[in-house]
């Protein structure tokens, strides 16, 4: 039997790496000693993995209680206005989806960016001679949440920062520290309708500072920033030369006394990235269709960040074709009469839901202008049971069967959130069953020495 040796050597001081010996008539192979390191099994999850870190999930998941068997489940945490079917989209929606589908036209892949009709359809949109748009401006994503991803790593570096609203929403602190990116929180003011600290704002600010996230409608507030307001943030961002990511996924949410302003709208030299899609305003979360509009005009972001998000956005082939089929007629043909009516119901439940909240003692609602979301300050000193937010809302699940998240996922301690997308009769019986909770605990000033003198 004839036999060769395959000698794979390295340099002169190593051993050799591999012997092996192969029969020439095809009926054996052997292998010979592996010399170096003994094979074993050594798989590990990545540092981005183990850097990634969800604190709604974390604190949810945590919360190991049961509701009361004898109350059915009322469930104001989930921010999806599809969950309860009192909020359906449009039929203009649904059968623009439907004749796409039916076509056949859009089953294969497109660009990462998006078919170049549907990147015209979205500039015309939202195009405006305050903020002109071209289609060479838009970047469609699968959601709004690949669009705020995007736009974190185009614009910042491991080793960076970003400025991020405290409350606020948690997957912008859930990127940036998977990527590497320090988190800056900046308060936000509920004696002012949520705006926010300038002043703090502008502290927070270093040579490390990659951008300003500003969102506007807000989850988890439920607050509209005035244009005055807005002119004084592009004011801070402005003086310190730093871009603003704008997530606008709410945008146009707003209730009938209030007015939005795109902040691209009000900046005349501060480059701006703002994240939307049909998630929200059209009812559609599932459907995963977002966008980055890059608004420039003094030319700072360059050739550099656009090439920088077309880079990226080529990690994945892009967003749903389905849905970028039917995306012209979604935008230019669903009738405002849906918009409208979707707004005057979340007004509606809004409304109730404060004045219901307001009349609990223990309890400070700060009233919403928009979104689909409501705040609540429980006033600690009056539930001394209850260590945090945390432990309230748990007890507010186990006895009542109301589930609110806990603002601590917003870093925000000792509020919680009420989202408002739920059907009328189910925010009222909610608010009823909040209002037995509080009343079982409350604490008024005597009551709640005494309870801090028994601990």
């Amino acid at each position: 039997m004839d036999s060769y040796l395959i000698q794979v050597n390295g340099h002169s001081d190593r051993a050799p790496v591999l012997d092996v010996h192969l029969s020439t008539n095809g009926n054996s192979l052997s292998l010979g000693k592996v010399k170096g390191r003994k094979p074993r099994w050594a798989v590990r999850a990545s540092e981005m993995s183990k850097k990634t870190f969800n604190p709604v999930r974390a604190i949810v998941d945590s919360m190991k209680v049961e509701p009361n068997p004898k109350k059915a489940m009322i469930s104001l945490s989930l921010g999806d206005p599809t969950v309860f079917g009192n909020l359906p989209t449009n039929d203009e929606v649904t059968q623009a989806v439907k004749k796409v589908l039916d076509s056949g036209r859009y089953n294969g892949y497109a660009p990462s960016v998006g078919y170049q009709s549907c990147r015209e359809a979205v500039a015309a949109y939202y195009n405006c001679p305050e903020a002109p748009l071209e289609a060479q401006d838009v970047i469609l994503t699968s959601g709004c949440s690949q669009a705020i991803e995007l736009a974190l790593a185009v614009l910042a570096n491991p080793g960076q920062n970003i400025l991020v609203p405290r409350p606020g929403f948690s997957l912008y602190k859930t990127l940036a520290l998977s990527m590497g990116i320090e988190v800056k929180l900046y308060n936000l003011l509920p004696e002012k309708s949520w705006e926010i600290d300038l002043k703090h704002l502008e502290s927070l600010v270093d040579e490390k500072t990659a951008c300003l996230i500003v969102n506007n409608p807000s989850n988890p507030c439920g607050s509209v920033f005035s244009k005055s307001h807005l002119q004084k943030i592009l004011a801070v961002a402005s003086r310190q030369c730093v871009p603003i990511l704008a997530d606008e996924i709410y945008g146009d949410m707003v209730f009938a006394d209030c007015k939005y302003e795109p902040i691209a709208t009000l900046s005349t030299n501060v480059p701006i990235l703002s994240c939307g899609g049909l998630a929200k305003r059209w009812l559609v979360p599932g459907w995963r269709m977002g966008w980055i509009l890059i608004h420039d005009r003094r030319d700072i972001f360059g050739n550099e960040i656009r090439d920088g998000l077309l880079r990226l956005s080529q990690r994945i082939l892009g967003p749903c074709t389905i849905v970028q089929g039917a995306l012209e007629h979604i935008l230019h043909r669903t009738p405002p009469e849906f918009y409208h009516n979707t707004l005057s119901i979340l007004k509606s439940n809004a409304d109730l839901c404060y004045a219901a909240l307001s009349a609990i003692p223990g309890l400070q609602p700060v009233r919403p202008a928009g979104a689909m979301y409501l705040m609540v300050e429980i006033e600690m000193e009056h539930f001394p049971e209850f260590e945090n937010d945390v432990e309230f809302t748990e007890r507010l699940i186990s006895e009542q069967s109301v589930f609110c998240l806990p603002a601590t996922c917003f870093e925000y301690p000792n509020f919680f959130r009420v989202v408002i997308t739920v059907p009328e009769e189910m925010i009222l019986e909610a608010c009823s069953r909040i209002q037995e909770f509080c009343e079982m605990h409350y604490q008024g000033a005597e009551g709640a020495q005494d309870m801090e003198c028994d601990k």
